[in-house]
C-alpha cells in the first residue's frame, strides 16, 4: 500500500514538473499585461512600455500597460497578488510597495514577500538634493551648517517614500533637524519648492534637473554613489562630507505567487534579453537610472535586504505607520 502510494505520489510530481516545462516552452500563450501602480508619464509606466516592447518582439505576443495609481502602489499590488500564476499578469513595481509600505501603514492588503514570485531587478535610480535659492547654501555642508545652527527651520517636501526617506537619512548622518512636508507626489511638492513654499528636495532627476538647469532650483549633490553622467559637475552628497551615504529607488519585476519556476525562469530570459535592446538603454539613461540586472533569486535577497535597511529607516526616523 505504502509503495503504491510512493508511485503514485512520484507519478504526480513528474506530471506537474512535465506540465511547469511544457507550459514555459510556449509561454507566452496570450498577451501579457503588466500592471503598475503610477500614473501613464511616469518613470515606471515608461519603463513597462519600453521593455513590453522588446517583449513583444522577442515573442510575437502584445504587452498590455495596465495603470493602477493608488495607495502607494498597493492597488496595483493587490491585483497582481491575486491575479491567475500563469505569468500572463506581470507587477513592474518600485520599492515603494515591495520594501517601504510595510513600515510606514500599519496595514496593507498584499504581503510584498509572500504574495509575489521575483522575475527580476530592472534598474537602480538616484535622486538630487535641490534647495531654493534664497537658501544660503551651495553645497551640503553649508546646507548641514546652516541646518544646525537653527534646528527644524528649514521644511523639506516629498510626495514619495523615496524622497522622504532619502532626506530622512540625510539628517540622521549629519545630525541635523528639519521640517517635514507631506505631498501626494513629486511635482507639486517642487513647485512649491520652486516658489519658495519649502526650502530643500531630494527628488529624482527628472523632476528636478529641468528646475536646475533653468535656474529655479539649485544642485548640492547626487544620491548615489559616483557621479551622474546628467550632471557631472554635482558632486555626491557622500563625497561632500557624509561618506557611505547613497539613497535611491529601483524598479523589478515580479509574478503572482505560485507561478511556476520554469515560466520564471523564461521570464527572466525574456527580460534580460529585453533590457539589452538600444531602445530600453536609451530610455534608462536618459531619465538618470542605471540597468540593474538580477536572476530571481537575486532579487529575492535584495529585496530582503532593502526591505530590512527602509524599516531601519524609518524606525530611526520616528515616522509612525499610518
Amino acid at each position: 500500500m505504502l509503495a503504491r502510494h510512493l508511485r503514485v505520489l512520484m507519478i504526480a510530481a513528474l506530471s506537474a514538473c512535465a506540465f511547469a516545462t511544457a507550459a514555459a516552452q510556449t509561454y507566452p500563450a496570450k498577451p501579457v499585461t503588466i500592471i503598475i501602480g503610477s500614473s501613464p508619464g511616469s518613470t515606471t509606466d515608461g519603463l513597462a512600455r519600453a521593455l513590453g516592447a522588446e517583449i513583444t518582439k522577442q515573442t510575437g505576443q502584445p504587452v498590455i500597460v495596465d495603470s493602477r495609481a493608488g495607495a502607494s502602489g498597493g492597488i496595483a499590488a493587490q491585483a497582481v497578488a491575486r491575479a491567475a500564476p500563469d505569468g500572463h499578469t506581470l507587477f513592474m513595481t518600485t520599492n515603494t510597495t515591495q520594501a517601504a509600505n510595510p513600515h510606514l501603514f500599519k496595514k496593507i492588503a498584499y504581503d510584498p514577500m509572500k504574495d509575489f514570485a521575483p522575475v527580476a531587478l530592472l534598474v537602480k535610480g538616484y535622486l538630487l538634493l535641490v534647495v531654493n535659492p534664497a537658501v544660503k547654501a551651495t553645497n551640503v555642508q553649508e546646507l548641514i551648517t546652516l541646518a544646525r545652527k537653527e534646528p527644524g527651520k528649514l521644511s523639506f517636501g516629498e510626495g514619495s517614500s523615496s524622497a522622504r526617506v532619502a532626506t530622512e537619512l540625510l539628517t540622521q548622518m549629519a545630525g541635523i533637524q528639519l521640517n517635514h512636508v507631506p505631498y501626494k507626489a513629486n511635482p507639486p511638492a517642487v513647485i512649491d519648492l520652486v516658489s519658495g513654499q519649502t526650502d530643500l528636495m531630494t527628488v529624482d532627476l527628472t523632476t528636478s534637473l529641468p528646475q536646475v538647469k533653468a535656474g529655479k532650483l539649485r544642485a548640492l549633490g547626487v544620491t548615489s554613489p559616483k557621479r551622474s553622467t546628467l550632471a557631472p559637475n554635482v558632486p555626491t552628497v557622500a563625497e561632500s562630507g557624509l561618506p557611505g551615504y547613497e539613497a535611491g529607488y529601483w524598479n523589478a519585476l515580479y509574478a503572482p505567487a505560485a507561478t511556476p519556476a520554469a515560466v520564471v525562469r523564461r521570464l527572466n530570459e525574456l527580460v534580460l534579453h529585453a533590457m539589452a535592446a538600444e531602445g530600453v538603454k536609451r530610455f534608462v539613461e536618459q531619465n538618470g537610472m542605471e540597468v540593474a540586472l538580477s536572476t530571481p533569486e537575486e532579487l529575492a535577497s535584495f529585496q530582503q535586504a532593502e526591505f530590512d535597511r527602509w524599516g531601519r529607516i524609518i524606525k530611526a526616523a520616528n515616522i509612525q505607520p499610518e
